[in-house]
């Protein structure tokens, strides 16, 4: 039955669904319990979660460029995230 279920969960791409929800919840705890900025957010989460939707394309065996897609939108997001971290340091340096 468990192995069902986890094919199923796979196969039907409900797995990358999960994780999606999992980064939604770690969105809205990072903005109230800690009181980031959304832009900070969409930053860090945002790179997170196009890759797992270039991933929950594959799994369902979309299209190449669905796949594609999201996996190239992640990396100005990923530099824009990298780019907010060394200034972060930086600003904490001086």
């Amino acid at each position: 039955m468990g192995s069902d279920l986890t094919a199923t969960l796979f196969a039907d791409g409900h797995a990358a669904d999960i994780i999606l929800g999992v980064l939604a919840i770690e969105a809205a705890w990072l903005r109230v319990a800690k009181g980031w900025r959304w832009a900070d957010i969409a930053a860090l989460l945002g790179t997170a979660a196009l890759i797992v939707l270039g991933l929950r394309a594959a799994m369902v065996r979309a299209d190449w460029y669905w796949i594609a897609l999201p996996l190239a939108a992640s990396l100005p997001l990923h530099l824009l995230d990298l780019r907010n971290r060394l200034r972060a340091k930086r600003a904490d340096e001086r």
